[in-house]
């Protein structure tokens, strides 16, 4: 197949799934296995969706609604739908244009996008873009490099600053290791080079390669694992996060909880928002899913900051859920890999449009009119597939 065909394949899918395909089908399995995979025996992973497929919707009638307001404003930022780009590395592994090609569909449909410490391409070229863009922070060893990190994130008009804080190491994804994964030499990890550079490829590559000591330490696992080992700060704690808060003004995010405790900590601590998030599986095996820690972590912030959630979103559907659990929004993440994958920038952009048009028609359906009224919704628990 052309590039042409893939992206005729892509924007000609009626469904996430669809898309999922047509990625799968152009992907180096290697590459696949990197994005689609989780860590351990990926039970957690599983457990994500499924949290979704046993949660039903109570729909409501006789509302009056006809035509769904999606409109939203995450994090301070207008957002046509309740939905941002989750932060993800590396994504010239998908598509030349990776991140850049992302941002601007994310830009096309007006929907938050999230760059990553990990992004292959500068975060100064992807908040070229033009795009509403909120920069993710991997905490790093040297506290120097976080606070240019952050610096620049503030100068390149990043409009929020999201903290992972769930990666003291990176969870043993199989995948990786039966694969022997390591990044091709055009893909690196382009904000952790000495400084900015103009665009792709400027900069030293600071990724130790397949023959590094790094590398063989690590057992040959995977570059994201080389990175996490060589350079994040395996011991985060909250005076770190205390201390973040006081050096931005930017609304600060706290990606990676999953216990009410600690988002009752977070906020109090000045968060503006909490993510409900297992990393999508990829870190703690056996962690819950998300979407089941959710309603205890809203109930624990009582409203004093913003709750979005992570993990396992596949479906306009799957938002809606989200919202009536008390999210204010979601974060989508390896479906806009799939759309990269399979179409580029177009593919990208399809993700994103057959989600708003699933949660404009769910809430239709559901008799919301508005976003208020989705998060009345009632929900109901079924029982367990045989």
């Amino acid at each position: 197949m052309t590039a042409d065909d893939d992206r005729r394949a892509a924007t000609a899918a009626v469904d996430l799934d669809g898309i999922r395909a047509a990625a799968r089908a152009v992907l180096d399995p290697a590459v696949w296995d990197f994005v689609d995979g989780g860590s351990g025996t990926e039970s957690t992973l599983a457990a994500n969706r499924t949290a979704f497929a046993e949660l039903a919707l109570v729909p409501r009638v006789l509302t009056g609604a006809t035509a769904a307001d999606t409109a939203e404003r995450l994090v301070g930022t207008a957002a046509a739908m309740p939905v941002a780009v989750a932060p993800m590395a590396y994504q010239r592994l998908l598509h030349e244009e990776g991140e850049a090609a992302a941002a601007r569909a994310a830009r096309t449909h007006g929907v938050p996008y999230v760059i990553s410490t990990l992004s292959s391409h500068p975060l100064e070229a992807v908040t070229a873009t033009g795009a509403d863009t909120w920069f993710q922070l991997y905490c790093l060893r040297d506290q120097a490099k976080n606070d240019e990190l952050v610096g620049r994130a503030e100068a390149a008009g990043c409009r929020a600053l999201m903290v992972t804080v769930d990666v003291p190491l990176m969870g043993r994804r199989l995948r990786d290791v039966r694969n022997g994964f390591a990044l091709p030499p055009h893909v690196r990890a382009a904000n952790l080079d000495a400084g900015p550079g103009p665009g792709p490829g400027s900069g030293p590559d600071t990724g130790p390669g397949p023959d590094s000591e790094a590398h063989r330490r690590i057992g040959g696992t995977s570059a994201l694992a080389v990175h996490t080992s060589a350079a994040f700060a395996p011991a985060l704690s909250w005076p770190d996060l205390e201390r973040l808060r006081r050096r931005t003004t930017l609304p600060l995010v706290v990606k990676g909880l999953l216990d009410p405790r600690d988002a009752r900590t977070a906020a109090d601590l000045g968060a503006d928002a909490v993510v409900v998030s297992s990393h999508g599986g990829r870190q703690l095996d056996g962690a819950r899913p998300s979407l089941a820690a959710l309603p205890e972590v809203v109930a624990a912030v009582s409203g004093d900051c913003e709750v979005l959630l992570d993990s396992g979103i596949r479906t306009g559907t799957d938002v809606l859920k989200a919202l009536a659990l008390g999210a204010r929004g979601v974060l989508l993440g390896r479906p806009v890999l799939w759309g990269l994958a399979a179409g580029g920038e177009a593919g990208a952009a399809r993700v994103l449009d057959l989600l708003h048009t699933e949660l404009a028609e769910a809430m239709t359906l559901a008799g919301c009119a508005d976003l208020a009224a989705a998060r009345l919704l009632r929900t109901e628990r079924l029982a367990p597939r045989a």
